[in-house]
This record gives C-alpha cells, structure tokens and sequence, in this order.
C-alpha cells in the first residue's frame, strides 16, 4: 500500500473513532453537485461526469448506514437540470435511472421518489417508479432519489394536493382557507412521515442551497465541501459529521 493511501486510512479511522454517536443526525440531505465541472477539468464530456457521480452513491449509502442515519435524500437532478441541452439530459436521466434500478437490486435500501414524475420522459418514469417499487417491502435505510426536484414546485405540489383532498370532501375553498395550518401543508410535501433533514451537505464548494428541501430544511444545518461530487470522499462526509456534532442546535429558539 502506497503511504499516502495508508495515511488517508488513518486519518479516516480517526475521524470515524473521534465522532460523538449520540450527535448523528437521523436525516442527511446530499446535493450531488459537481460532476460537471469535474468532467470538464479532466477533459471529458459531461457524461463521464455523471457516471463517475452515480459510482459514488453506493459509498454514501454505506457511510450513512455506518454511522447510524435512518434517512439519506440524494438530490440528483434539479428541474432546472432538465433545462440543459437534450443530449446531456438524455444521457443523464439514462444514468440516474440505471444507479437507482442498481440501489434497488441490492435489496438494502427502501427507496422513494422524491420529485415531480410528470416532468420527466415517460420511459424513465415508468423504470424509476419499477425499481423504487420493488424495495416497498425493504426494512433498510430510507433513501429518497430526488429527481426532477425542485423545492418551489413540492411546496405548489403539496398545497394543490391538499386542495384536491378537501375538495374531494366537500370543503369549500373559504374553508380551507381559515383552517389551513403549517403541519397540513407537510402532511403533503413528497417526504411526508419522515424527520425533516438535520444535516445537508452540497459537494463542489458552491455555498447555496439551490431550492433543496425547501420546507423541510427550516431548522437543517448546513455544510459545503469543496470537493466535486466524484471526488467527494468518506472523510469528507465523516468531517461533515464531525462538524455537525460539535455545533449547538438551537432549531429556531
């Protein structure tokens, strides 16, 4: 082994023994941010970008489940991303639905989609909704694939799915509007039942959320790694960790 594998190792296993474990968050958000830009640093189409990003999932997930998160959300492609050219969409919803349909043959993980399925090519829906169905059953970690994701259009998701509800039971929209309340709204969102996120870590140095988990991030706590997402390793998840246990939780008081 080359020394500075070996040192990486030790400094990993430091990092990994050095974390206060009654300070895990429960629910880490991921913005897999970076591929591109990496991609283009090593004089590569986009696409080898996005591949090597989908290679990296499978580690998160084993990280997370190390330290004891009982939910991962993944932001791995934006509404805004379906804006880009065709053939670089094409090509990276080929390679977000072939990494999920990959989670799902594990059988570790119970999967959910996380974003809005009318956006995307009808193709892709469908293989996304068959592999995300195939772990209903699965008692492993919660791991939700936000795709076509944009945290304006689920706060207008759930709000317009809670209008349909009450209409559908005779409320009157005058009603609704007197009675409305924050926690009916949450009651909506994709992630409904599930712990808001404690921690959301973007990769690629970009210090902004982006619309990520806008309801549900109120009370997160943040932390931006520089590292592109392909080259985003354990150490820098586990100083993610680090840094969120030594930080005093106030959540809003």
């Amino acid at each position: 082994m080359r020394e500075p594998d070996l040192l990486y190792q030790l400094y990993e296993r430091r990092l990994l023994a050095g974390l206060d474990t009654s300070r895990m968050p429960r629910h880490v958000g991921v913005i897999l941010d970076g591929n591109r830009r990496w991609a283009r640093a090593v004089g590569m189409p986009p696409a080898h970008g996005h591949r090597r990003g989908a290679d990296k999932i499978t580690d998160l997930l084993e990280w997370s489940e190390e330290v004891g998160v009982e939910v991962v959300t993944m932001w791995m492609l934006s509404t805004d991303n379906l804006h880009r050219a065709p053939e670089e969409v094409n090509d990276l919803l080929d390679i977000i639905a072939a990494a999920v349909e990959t989670l799902a043959e594990t059988g570790r993980w119970r999967l959910t989609f996380v974003g809005s399925s009318d956006l995307l090519p009808q193709a892709v829906a469908e293989r996304l909704r068959t592999a995300v169905a195939r772990t209903d059953g699965v008692r492993g970690m919660q791991v939700n694939v936000a795709i076509g994701y944009g945290g304006r259009d689920e706060i207008a998701d759930a709000v317009r799915s809670l209008l349909r509800e009450r209409a559908a039971a005779g409320e009157s929209l005058e009603s609704v509007a007197e009675t409305l309340s924050v926690g009916d709204i949450a009651d909506h969102l994709y992630t409904k039942g599930q712990p808001d996120p404690d921690l959301v870590i973007r990769a690629s140095g970009e210090q902004r959320i982006g619309g990520f988990l806008l309801w549900q991030s109120v009370h997160s706590e943040y932390y931006f790694c520089e590292a592109f997402w392909p080259d985003f390793r354990k150490v820098d998840f586990l100083r993610a960790l680090r840094s969120y246990a030594q930080r005093e939780r106030r959540l809003g008081r």
